[in-house]
């Protein structure tokens, strides 16, 4: 599933702040995304941590206090959904909360607007053999939705802020800043996921989109996969790192796509720093790939009059 505010919120930081290139747009809106302040795109990022964010903790974990109703369960639940894989019953188990106590906190923050569901395309088990016998482990299987936050400062917020917020009420901010340099790329990933995911949907425009999101299951995850009315598959990996994506990435994917049955119209692959030349041989009609400067279609047909409104005010 999109988040359907996703695609505004970039837009708006890209005509507030007009970064360099595309690859800054991308990096600096994962942790200011949704914020509405402006922000100088030239600075070092971790200079506009100390600045932007350090310079005015107070205020902005007021806001977020009052977003979560300062209720211990919903910001557990929220830290668990940031450094964890998103899926709702392992965020529950590692903010020590149960279906009770999670699912009122899970429903509480989808109706304050701060997440939105990602519904699993999982079938079970028993839907795939009815009438047979399943194994303990596949009968006990539970399938899990996962959770995409709305606004990419808050899931940064409870990232990297909530788990050093001792510390920085301290004012001793080394350890988070050297945190945030070790996990960035990690962190980046799931932003980069979601507007990969945007790009090419916009590439499909004329198609209709009957399903897409990313897909996860017991044994395997695939970053995209977009079916449309007319029975196209696309099957598609995003790589935030600083290595260029060669042909090994491509043999991983088409091994996930046998292992579920599936035959892509065309594999997708997007990456922060391109393509290997073997790989770009390679691209065509059953090939597509998009680097970071590709993104500048989900910029180009926009104005500044699409601002959205600050989620601080």
């Amino acid at each position: 599933m999109t988040n359907s505010k996703l695609l505004e919120q970039f837009r708006s930081f890209y005509f507030r702040n007009y970064p360099d290139d595309m690859e800054t747009l991308i990096s600096y809106f994962a942790v200011f995304g949704g914020l509405g302040w402006s922000v100088d795109t030239s600075q070092p990022i971790v200079t506009l941590i100390r600045t932007q964010i350090f310079e005015n903790f107070h205020q902005l974990d007021a806001k977020i206090k009052e977003l979560t109703l300062n209720d211990p369960n919903n910001r557990r639940l929220l830290k668990a959904l940031a450094i964890g894989d998103r899926r709702i019953f392992s965020a529950f188990n590692k903010a020590g909360l149960n279906n009770g106590n999670g699912g009122a906190a899970l429903n509480f923050l989808q109706e304050a607007g701060l997440i939105q569901m990602e519904y699993s395309r999982e079938r079970h088990p028993r839907d795939n053999n009815p009438n047979g016998k399943l194994k303990r482990r596949e009968s006990r299987h539970r399938i899990s939705h996962k959770v995409l936050f709305t606004y990419p400062f808050v899931r940064f917020w409870f990232y990297f802020i909530v788990p050093n917020i001792r510390d920085i009420e301290a004012k001793n901010y080394d350890k988070v800043l050297e945190e945030f340099a070790k996990k960035q790329s990690a962190y980046t990933s799931l932003v980069f996921e979601e507007l990969s995911e945007m790009l090419l949907n916009y590439n499909l425009r004329d198609s209709q989109i009957i399903s897409s999101g990313s897909y996860w299951d017991a044994n395997l995850e695939i970053d995209i996969l977009t079916i449309t009315e007319n029975g196209n598959i696309y099957v598609g990996e995003c790589k935030w790192t600083n290595h260029q994506i060669n042909k090994k990435e491509l043999h991983k994917l088409k091994e996930k796509c046998e292992k579920l049955d599936i035959e892509p119209t065309q594999i997708v692959l997007f990456s922060k720093r391109g393509f290997s030349k073997e790989l770009k041989t390679m691209e065509g009609k059953e090939l597509a790939l998009y680097s970071s400067d590709s993104f500048s279609a989900l910029v180009k047909n926009s104005s500044k009059s699409e601002f959205i409104p600050n989620f601080i005010g």
